[in-house]
């Protein structure tokens, strides 16, 4: 897919990956529309953007302002091209110490965010008969570990998720794709992991926030419907689809670290 003059909405792009994706795209020549809670961490992301962009303070868990603002954009910009939902946080801790209003404020974020955006944008794809809409999930919504079951539940919805929709709107010129990335060296660690630790203990194989863009603006270029990062855990994932219990046993101690 050429790039340029594309709309391309992504959520979360106040920081991270979704800010690094929004200035990637720019200098492709695409239009991108930077969404999060928070107008003026969008405003210092758009400072690097070298292009035409546009932004919105928009809260995902609102469903009256996700509706609100999907309708302004298409307003101003006339059609979205591509949606990068990329909104969510995590929190590790182990079971026994999250309380249930902890993992209904997660979903409600990492899955029913994405839920309520794809459902504002297609709609309008449908009715264009083209779109991509690209969800970031995770390794863990493939792989889960200790002390991360709330944030290894919306990982395993999202790609439920996607999956289902991708049939659903497969013969409708809409592209549904999963990025499913492992540790990222971006601020998600303050609120997942505040003493350091498993950061630390994952260092060596921890990816920049910069690779793990650019795969993104690759997968969407290519049409692609998913991507696993890094790549040697594509391999991983197979294996584990074929022994899970096995996989389970020799992998404790490499994969359970927070």
């Amino acid at each position: 897919m050429a790039l340029v003059d594309k709309v391309v909405v992504i959520t979360g792009a106040s920081s991270g990956i979704g800010a690094l994706t929004a200035q990637m795209l720019s200098k492709r020549g695409a239009v991108p529309v930077l969404l999060a809670r928070s107008e003026d961490k969008l405003k210092e992301t758009a400072a690097g953007i070298p292009g035409v962009f546009g932004l919105y303070a928009c809260d995902v868990t609102d469903g009256a302002q996700v509706a609100g603002t999907f309708a302004e954009i298409l307003r101003v910009y006339g059609r979205i091209d591509i949606l990068v939902n990329n909104a969510g946080y995590g929190k590790f801790a182990a079971f026994t110490e999250m309380e249930p209003r902890e993992f209904d404020d997660m979903m409600n974020v990492n899955y029913m965010g994405i839920v309520r955006c794809t459902k504002a944008v297609v709609p309008h794809m449908l009715e264009r008969g083209s779109g991509q809409i690209v969800n970031v999930a995770s390794m863990a919504g493939k792989i889960g570990t200790s002390r991360a079951v709330a944030y290894t539940a919306t990982k395993h919805a999202v790609l439920g998720f996607t999956n289902a929709l991708r049939q659903e709107l497969r013969t409708n010129g809409i592209i549904v794709s999963a990025v499913n990335p492992g540790p990222i060296a971006t601020d998600f660690f303050r609120t997942a992991d505040p003493s350091g630790n498993y950061e630390k203990s994952v260092s060596r194989i921890m990816m920049t926030p910069e690779h793990v863009s650019s795969k993104i603006v690759k997968l969407i270029e290519k049409g692609k419907e998913e991507i696993d990062l890094p790549v040697f855990a594509a391999l991983g994932i197979r294996l584990y689809g074929l022994f899970p219990r096995l996989a389970d046993k020799l992998t404790y101690n490499l994969m359970n670290r927070k």
